[in-house]
């Protein structure tokens, strides 16, 4: 990886997205840009619930940096107040009530974000895998950013193991990244490498592509004869995707 490459290849990139019911990739939001529905479908608090709102919020979030207006909705029959509250915690953005739909709003596309196969109509449907958790039925919400970033280390349509082992080692993860975009941010701001500006916006606009995200991240950490500085903007501007609130630790250290 060097510092400053070729022109940037994410001028002209367009969220794509994997069709669970054709297996095709398709787009995310269509060339006009009009108006994106991401409906999430989830009902009850569980980690698998909650996992579908993981993903909603992500592609709610990826659309809005790419310049799409985007409508995202929860519908749901079970525990909804519970699975919001929950979703907050876990930094989710809240979504509109998906009980009264009425289609005036004239989207382009409409995005359904479900567990496994769920039955939707219409649109497109990305399928989220279930969450195997080990311990309680009920998610571990005391470390919210710990919890966030072990759903976000796996890809979507896998199942994700959550026990303690697997929070431990996000919860060690998270604080040295933390720790380091505290440090970085001591030095001169310097603009985010077109190269990894291109490299994130190629991992997550290639089907949501979180793991990729995070090993970007894990380069650029390491990244030789790069200022620190280029170092915090990339992770900050990293975390407009991920939520994992990289830039909390500022001005902490000593």
């Amino acid at each position: 990886m060097h510092a400053y490459g070729a022109a940037p290849a994410y001028a002209q990139a367009v969220l794509r997205i994997i069709d669970a019911r054709t297996g095709e990739s398709v787009d995310a939001a269509p060339a006009r840009r009009g108006l994106t529905r991401v409906e999430a479908h989830a009902s009850g608090l569980d980690p698998t619930a909650l996992r579908v709102l993981l993903v909603a919020d992500l592609l709610v979030r990826a659309l809005e940096l790419g310049g799409t207006p985007v409508w995202a909705l929860l519908t749901g029959e079970h525990e909804q107040a519970e699975l919001r509250t929950a979703a907050r915690t876990l930094g989710i953005r809240p979504f509109e009530d998906g009980g009264d739909l009425g289609s005036g709003l004239g989207e382009a596309q409409v995005l359904h974000v479900a567990a496994g196969d769920a039955a939707t109509t219409g649109g497109v449907l990305v399928a989220v895998a279930p969450v195997e958790s080990p311990t309680a039925v009920v998610p571990d919400l005391s470390d919210p950013g710990a919890l966030r970033l072990a759903l976000l280390s796996h890809p979507r349509d896998l199942p994700v193991r959550l026990d303690a082992d697997a929070l431990d080692e996000a919860r060690r993860t998270l604080a040295h990244w933390r720790g380091s975009v505290a440090d970085w941010a001591r030095r001169p701001s310097r603009p985010v490498p077109d190269e990894a500006r291109a490299e994130l916006r190629t991992a997550w606009e290639t089907d949501l592509n979180v793991p990729d995200v995070l090993g970007v991240l894990g380069r650029v950490e390491t990244w030789s004869d790069l200022p620190d500085g280029a170092r915090f903007e990339t992770y900050a501007y990293a975390d407009r995707l991920l939520g994992l609130e990289l830039t909390r630790d500022i001005g902490s250290l000593a």
